[in-house]
């Protein structure tokens, strides 16, 4: 049916309000609130500024009770004092003659412990969400399924009191209401539970509570809306069919709206990749004209950026429009719109103020996509459609990438009835990041990593493809779009930094890495960075000193460290923090690990592993400075004349050799710990164990250098990790100890201080009769450690209701156990541990049920073992003189750790020298034009 474009015509609702035209602003998660939910001034000013010629702004979700936040900075409505925040800002959006629409939600399972005190998420049923790490929510009984509808309704009572004109029940992206009615996350089998009817009946009670309260205030034409998403992609999920079902009955129910939860108006289903009808023309196919539905006016969203999309979002079926980003970049989008611009969603970084866009917001990953400078333009490409096959293990499919000349603006998948729902919903995360980005250099999707990283490789293909197009069409010669300042071999956290800093001091930089994604070793870290007298320890109140830091990495590494670079690494540590903060890297919270006295332990504000999301980071502030990364390319040699440094012979997964010139190399490679006969050439006694080092840790760096003469250092030192997962030769994280647990023998009892150096503590382990041990914590210490989490996920965890079951689990003497963690209990009481001497992380006693355990045994971790290098990170040779032209940091360096690395010093040690070098090399190359 043709539709006529009436976007500045009114629209009444059905309970008697009307909207001055078809726009309204999207709820956009701003993260701005302040710690408690409520409103802050600058957010105030944002939406404002932001109503003026829409017809509605509806506000970003507000939760409703205190375990209902899903992301950090959420807005909430879960007590009265928040009414005068939220009046503000209903009023600011009125005085624009926009009408002001609250948002009201509660995230189920979908909240994180961190965000509520480290409480249990709840939900319908005791079932975690479908993604890799996901917290195993309690189950609501029947007396809190009732208090939350009550909840609803007080919402919906204080959004009245603060001069809203509505609320919009948030019933969609997998938030608690959409839980109730999936048959996913719902497995009850009481009133609330079991066929779609039931399952609805959680919805329709919010609904309900919403007129009455409404009726009760008098405000006879307060707005209800809905907001659902059309579909699920979990088995069993909810269908397009279940989500009509729905709101064919809030419709009966009285609604004055429906509103599409979509990434684009015009997307099709998630679920029939063989039916490409968009879900809007579905909608209006399947509501016959004389159903309540048919009645309800829909709100479409996603893509609304020019009048074009506009026209054709309305022609396709919605009756509004709710704009998201163009709101974002244009606080005067509906004048704009009005004036025929064509407008684009770009931003110059120096404009946040001006746009009145709160802080937070502006480095959300979807704002700060938008933020384009002119001098930061990337690789220029060919315009145009290009066409890969991406290939991963079982997995053959076809993609198209849609290039502009200087940005990916779509990667489509071609339909292909062999597809399972699961990649397709890979696929959707994925493509989302790298269009986000503009680079196929975004974090892999967790629990699909090999199909990420095929993907992502498929979209760096058609880049380089399009990029040497380009060249050959403006006459450029391919081979100098190879010429460098700087070469960074390697891409872990060392590399990563060292590349970033030498671009900022000017250099023109390319990384070149053997394996087929980003990241190293440096993925694999788990509990921290250690530094000392740090910005954060003096907000904490902990009193630290570089001299006690010196000391005690001197002492933990048995005296074998090169002094000098042990005090370069100590004096840079703070600032290297500081660098990383200023990179939007915020390592706030801070623990202990084994061999320290003092917490100095730096990882993210939520407690998970370091790596992770160092990495993610760092590859974020690649993408912003479009610094080239070549991946499946083998650095085969150093090529050097005249003694100076001129270039790198690479391969690439072609077999194809090339030449990229340079001025100046880095080295960043990585140890040998993967490299099984390198590791027993230097320790035999080393022979079976095995690694928690990524396949790529083979030292082919030190391989590269030795070949220029290059010394090493310490080779036979070569750390083993205590507690190693041997069946996955997963590391389990120094931070589980740090945060209280305590190890026992399969007899039940303790047999070491706990938080002693590694190379001790594996010690007493392998002098175990069975030669492994378990890591025994209880839920306090699961609770303030967001990697536990990822544990249990992964299926290494024993839990038991509480220690006499899991004694029982683990095959230990229950009353062993219950023994060793009375005895441990008191001395954690005392603050002192007369069997084993364990002076640090007494956090607390371990009596909090359930009980975990994970049985682990050493395994190589770490060589401390390297080529030297000087205290500016220059390679040295075998008479210790620098070698021209190169610079080398992180693992592949010896003489920094000694006999024995202390945890977080390692992350420390690739931030401190990846930093050093690349500004030393920035440095030589504008001295040596």
């Amino acid at each position: 049916m043709e539709r006529t474009p009436v976007f500045n015509t009114a629209l009444s609702f059905t309970r008697g309000k009307t909207v001055k035209n078809r726009l309204l602003m999207a709820p956009m998660t701003t993260c701005s609130g302040f710690h408690d939910g409520s409103v802050p001034q600058d957010l105030v000013d944002y939406y404002g500024q932001r109503a003026q010629g829409l017809g509605a702004v509806i506000v970003e979700c507000c939760f409703i009770d205190p375990l209902g936040p899903a992301f950090p900075g959420a807005l909430g409505i879960d007590n009265d004092k928040k009414i005068p925040g939220l009046a503000r800002v209903a009023k600011a959006i009125k005085q624009q003659g926009a009408l002001a629409i609250l948002q009201i939600y509660h995230g189920g399972r979908m909240v994180e412990p961190e965000l509520i005190g480290g409480r249990t998420p709840v939900a319908p049923s005791a079932v975690a969400a479908a993604r890799e790490g996901a917290t195993i929510p309690r189950a609501l009984n029947l007396g809190e399924i009732d208090a939350l509808i009550t909840k609803f309704g007080d919402a919906v009572n204080r959004a009245i009191k603060a001069g809203f004109d509505g609320v919009e029940i948030h019933g969609a992206n997998t938030y608690l209401l959409q839980q109730f009615y999936s048959p996913h996350s719902n497995r009850r089998d009481d009133q609330w539970g079991g066929d779609r009817e039931k399952r609805s009946r959680f919805p329709l009670a919010v609904l309900d509570i919403a007129h009455q309260i409404a009726e009760r205030a008098e405000a006879s034409d307060f707005i209800i809306g809905y907001r659902f998403s059309p579909e699920e992609i979990e088995k069993p999920g909810i269908t397009f069919g279940d989500s009509l079902y729905l709101l064919e009955k809030l419709a009966e129910r009285g609604l004055d709206y429906v509103h599409f939860s979509l990434g684009h108006w015009s997307r099709s289903s998630i679920v029939d990749l063989e039916d490409p009808t968009p879900l809007i023309a579905r909608y209006r196919q399947a509501i016959s004209s004389g159903s309540s539905l048919a009645q309800v006016p829909v709100i479409g969203v996603g893509g609304i950026v020019n009048r074009a999309d506009v026209e054709n979002a309305l022609r396709a079926g919605y009756d509004l429009l709710a704009v998201g980003k163009a709101c974002i970049v244009y606080p005067d989008w509906w004048q704009r719109l009005n004036a025929g611009e064509n407008l684009s969603l770009e931003m110059a970084s120096t404009q946040r103020e001006a746009l009145c866009i709160p802080e937070p917001l502006w480095h959300f990953s979807l704002v700060d996509a938008m933020i384009r400078d002119e001098q930061s333009a990337g690789k220029k490409f060919k315009a145009g459609i290009y066409h890969e096959k991406v290939e991963a293990e079982a997995l053959k499919l076809n993609i198209d990438v849609q290039l502009d000349t200087d940005r990916i603006t779509d990667i489509r998948l071609q339909p292909d009835s062999c597809l399972d729902v699961d990649f397709t919903q890979t696929f959707e995360q994925l493509r989302t990041r790298m269009l986000v980005a503009n680079s196929p250099y975004v974090d892999a999707i967790a629990g699909a990593t090999t199909q990420s990283e095929a993907l992502k490789k498929a979209v760096s293909r058609a880049l380089s493809t399009s990029s040497k197009h380009w060249a050959q069409d403006s006459g450029v010669d391919p081979a100098s779009l190879e010429n460098y300042d700087v070469i960074v071999i390697g891409s872990g956290g060392a590399g990563l930094a060292a590349a970033i800093n030498a671009h900022d001091l000017g250099a023109k930089v390319v990384i070149v890495e053997r394996m087929p994604t980003i990241g190293g070793n440096t993925l694999k870290a788990s509990v921290g960075m250690n530094a000392a007298q740090t910005t954060y320890q003096r907000a904490k109140g902990i009193e630290d000193t570089k001299a006690c830091f010196y000391e005690e990495t001197l002492r933990g590494g048995k005296y074998k460290n090169n002094p000098d670079l042990l005090q370069q690494f100590v004096e840079r540590a703070p600032a290297a923090i500081d660098w990383l903060a200023k990179q939007q890297i915020i390592l706030s919270d801070i623990t202990i690990t084994g061999g320290m006295s003092i917490d100095r332990t730096h990882r993210p504000a939520d407690r998970s592993a370091v790596g992770g999301f160092l990495i993610s980071g760092l590859v974020k502030n690649l993408n912003q400075r479009n610094i080239d990364v070549l991946l499946d390319t083998k650095a085969e040699s150093i090529e050097y004349q005249d003694d100076t440094v001129i270039g790198l012979t690479v391969v690439d997964e072609y077999g194809e050799r090339r030449v990229l010139r340079a001025k100046a190399i880095i080295v960043a490679t990585g140890g040998f710990s993967a490299n099984t006969k390198m590791v027993e050439h230097y320790r035999p006694e080393l022979t079976g164990f095995v690694t928690t080092n990524h396949k790529g840790a083979t030292g082919s760096g030190i391989t590269l250098l030795q070949a220029l003469g290059a010394e090493t250092v310490d080779m036979a030192e070569i750390q083993i990790h205590p507690t190693v997962e041997q069946r996955s030769a997963y590391l389990i994280s120094e931070s589980i100890r740090g945060g209280g647990a305590i190890l026992v023998s399969q007899a039940g009892e303790r047999f070491c201080n706990e938080m002693d150096t590694r190379d001790k503590v594996s010690a007493q382990i392998i002098a175990l009769a069975e030669k492994s041990a378990w890591i025994i914590f209880d839920e306090q210490v699961r609770s303030q450690n967001k990697a536990a989490d990822e544990y249990l996920a992964k299926g290494f965890v024993v839990q038991g209701k509480d220690a006499p079951d899991l004694a029982k689990k683990t095959g230990m003497d229950p009353d062993v156990l219950a023994h060793t963690l009375a005895i441990f209990n008191q001395a954690v009481r005392q603050q002192q541990d007369p069997q084993f001497g364990r002076t640090t992380a007494l956090r607390h006693p371990l009596e909090n049920a359930p009980f975990y355990a994970i049985n682990i045994a050493p395994g190589v971790h770490h060589t401390m073992g390297g080529v030297a290098i000087s205290t500016q990170a220059q390679v040295l040779d075998t008479q210790h003189r620098p070698i021209t032209g190169l610079w080398a940091a992180g693992e592949v360096v010896g003489g920094i750790h000694g006999a024995n690395r202390i945890g977080g010093n390692a992350v420390a040690d690739i931030i401190i020298f990846g930093l050093l070098a690349g500004e030393q090399a920035a440095n030589w190359v504008k001295t040596n034009i």
